[in-house]
């Protein structure tokens, strides 16, 4: 259950947070770099691009060639009534082909308008060299772990009643390549490039790195799991979302992350034997494991147990 509670404490809590001279862009595997290069190589054929993102970090879009449509997915976990704020400054940003998505759902009525409004954004652009040519192909792209492979399989399944075309994971990374046609619907004929998430080689922002990588867009040993709860705790704080308070048993929101690693250790059982030099010899004695609190933190976040959010709120 959201605990959302509106001043309690709020004066205690960070207005910033602490980035010091922490780098989450050096994420660029080779294999990044190679899909990038058969992306642009396989452009050619390509008559719309969809791109898909986490609906909780909705505003790092790059969409600014051929026909486009921009697809929020995960939308069971983000905050909905910051929908309508989102559209408008979306197309402000000059983004207007928009749908919210919930991939994994098994009946999502916004799949069922991606072939409709993609054969519509194709028919008002030209097809240049593909004009003779009545199947259509698309491309999705995004960063990794946003849903891109659910995203085919959800199409499949509305418009074909076929089973799953591309490997789901949770962790980023699962499609290392871009893969062959995959179809997604007979009429219109229409074929969808799968390809890998792609990190741009440099991310400007570090606080947009942070959200990546809060996201599960970044694997996390590359960032820290104590930074990644750090910066998540800040963040439910700043947007004043204290379901961790409920669920963790807390006596109240709190900014300190040791203290909430130390209660959440506590109250999951997550402890550690760590051997200490006294006078009288070496002791072991039993301390909270703040890494498996950390992860059990960020996990429940990316499930939606601490409520839902818009990062870019």
């Amino acid at each position: 259950m959201d605990c959302r509670l509106s001043s309690l404490g709020a004066a205690a809590f960070r207005t910033a947070f602490g980035f010091g001279q922490r780098e989450v862009a050096h994420w660029f595997p080779g294999h990044m770099a190679k899909g990038l290069k058969q992306m642009r190589a396989s452009l050619r054929k390509v008559d719309c691009i969809i791109e898909i993102h986490d609906a909780r970090i909705s505003f790092a879009t790059n969409l600014d060639v051929r026909p486009h449509l921009l697809v929020l997915n995960k939308m069971d976990l983000a905050d909905t009534s910051k929908k309508w704020s989102i559209l408008k400054q979306l197309e402000r940003d000059g983004v207007k082909n928009v749908l919210f998505t919930d991939c994994l759902k098994q009946r999502d009525d916004s799949v069922k308008k991606i072939v409709p409004l993609v054969t519509e954004l194709i028919h008002n652009a030209s097809r240049f060299h593909r004009e003779e040519d009545r199947s259509y192909c698309l491309m999705v792209i995004g960063v990794p772990n946003v849903g891109k492979s659910s995203l085919i399989n959800a199409l499949r399944r509305t418009n074909l009643k076929k089973g799953k075309a591309s490997r789901v994971g949770g962790e980023p990374g699962i499609t290392k390549a871009v893969l062959t046609k995959i179809q997604v619907c007979e009429r219109p004929l229409m074929y969808l490039l799968d390809t890998p998430g792609v990190l741009p080689p440099k991310i400007e922002n570090i606080e947009t790195g942070m959200k990546l990588a809060l996201c599960g867009t970044i694997l996390d040993h590359l960032v820290g799991e104590d930074i990644i709860a750090d910066y998540l705790l800040f963040s439910l704080n700043r947007l004043q979302r204290f379901g961790y308070v409920e669920k963790y048993e807390l006596e109240g929101p709190c900014d300190d992350i040791q203290h909430v690693l130390k209660c959440i250790a506590v109250k999951l059982g997550k402890t550690q034997r760590v051997k200490a030099i006294t006078g009288i010899g070496d002791v072991t004695i039993k301390m909270p494991n703040y890494s498996a609190a950390a992860y059990d933190f960020i996990r429940a976040f990316r499930k939606g147990e601490l409520g839902k959010v818009m990062l870019d709120g």
